[in-house]
């Protein structure tokens, strides 16, 4: 099997934020699947070969009509690759194009719904995105779930080898920050990494090595505020951490989600907490039972290793896809980036839309700075347009891909 993988080298795009995700762990595993010579990366996430949004999505058609893989794995944080391309690719290949969600828990209102119609295969990672995926007719729509790595597992540590008590690996957004105050200020020392915290970002090979090295590792489920018809919001979904803590050999410690007991036994393998009180009290009962905790970490770190690897959930879903793009029907490679000639003249930024866009940066950079400033006029757009436009925001026509590239 040969296999494109479209998502980003580095974190959201952005070099000062590490290794992304994906890279480092979602792409070992394809390698494992595919051979060394089977997996071809695309970064759709890095902006600075391109002048727009018309170059990537030409470069990505090249790159798929050069490379002819079976199946092309695709993570998108947005618009970058239009819904014009990715028909393009499925009209004109016989390659299945498998989509994998992230955030489905508030993104599929605003994005996973227009864009599942143009691949073979979406995977979600929220039961609750299935059943709207079921009312809104996507019957490519299938329910899998974040993995660890298979390349990269390592058994837990004893207690008494950890170096920290507790910590928390990820940015610092939403409400986690008041988790983190509310722990402290009862005297819980927590060491935080990733951007914002005072640990700063560390590279992607070290963070299983904190992990393993951590008697508690704690999970935020929140994904932050959203904006919904009856005013804003928390989402709450299982994280990718869920299975990375367990699968580096750590003991997790996380906020519950729906579905998470299909995945653990929780109070066996892993623990949860629901409130501030609660999750210090249950900080103090392992760092008290150093024994209970060093068996639930193994039998977690067991059950990972069984079931819940990328090279164990892979080849099912990647086997789907391409049961689903043979049923389409196109056997031969017309591919060819003339086929987005349209869509290029389409997303064509005139006079009226960069006014308007300069206009927003700039009140935005007055009331917010660098770089939130930019990030929020382009968010505002984009929330505006997948309202009002809808699909057509992820089309080469979209406002936002027209107006806002670098943001």
């Amino acid at each position: 099997m040969r296999i494109l993988a479209v998502f980003g080298c580095n974190a959201y795009g952005d070099p000062a934020r590490g290794e992304g995700y994906e890279h480092a762990n979602i792409l070992p595993d394809l390698t494992a699947i595919a051979g060394a010579d089977g997996v071809v990366l695309f970064d759709c996430w890095d902006r600075a070969p391109y002048d727009s949004f018309a170059g990537m999505n030409l470069a990505f058609v090249k790159r798929v009509a050069q490379v002819k893989p079976d199946v092309v794995f695709l993570v998108l944080m947005g618009g970058e690759i239009w819904t014009q391309t990715l028909d393009a690719v499925r009209t004109n290949s016989p390659a299945a194009l498998v989509h994998w969600g992230t955030d489905d828990s508030w993104k599929y209102a605003e994005h996973t719904r227009f864009i599942a119609r143009h691949v073979d295969l979406h995977i979600t990672t929220h039961e609750g995105a299935l059943a709207k995926a079921k009312r809104d007719g996507l019957d490519n729509v299938v329910l899998s779930q974040w993995a660890a790595c298979g390349a990269k597992l390592a058994a837990p540590l004893a207690s008494a080898q950890c170096q920290y008590d507790v910590s928390f690996v990820g940015a610092a957004y939403g409400n986690r920050p008041a988790w983190v105050e509310a722990l402290r200020a009862l005297g819980i020392k927590v060491a935080c990494f990733g951007k914002g915290w005072e640990g700063g970002v560390v590279a992607a090979a070290e963070l299983p090595r904190i992990v393993q090295s951590s008697r508690i590792s704690l999970n935020f489920s929140d994904s932050g505020l959203k904006l919904t018809g009856s005013g804003l919001a928390r989402s709450r979904q299982i994280k990718a951490r869920t299975f990375e803590v367990p699968g580096a050999g750590g003991f997790l410690l996380t906020e519950p989600a729906g579905g998470l007991g299909r995945y653990f036994e929780i109070g066996r393998e892993i623990a949860t907490y629901s409130s501030a009180g609660e999750l210090a009290e249950r900080i103090g009962y392992f760092l008290a039972h150093p024994g209970e905790r060093d068996e639930m970490a193994q039998r977690a770190h067991e059950r990972v290793a069984a079931e819940h690897t990328y090279a164990a959930r892979l080849p099912v879903l990647l086997a789907e896809g391409w049961r689903r793009a043979v049923a389409r029907g196109v056997s031969g490679w017309t591919l060819d980036a003339g086929l987005l000639d349209d869509a290029v003249r389409a997303h064509a930024c005139g006079p009226v839309l960069r006014s308007t866009a300069a206009a927003l940066t700039g009140m935005a950079r007055l009331a917010l700075g660098e770089p939130k400033g930019p990030r929020a006029a382009r968010r505002l757009v984009h929330e505006v347009s997948w309202r009002l436009a809808r699909a057509r925001t992820y089309s080469a026509a979209g406002w936002p891909g027209r107006m806002f590239y670098h943001e």
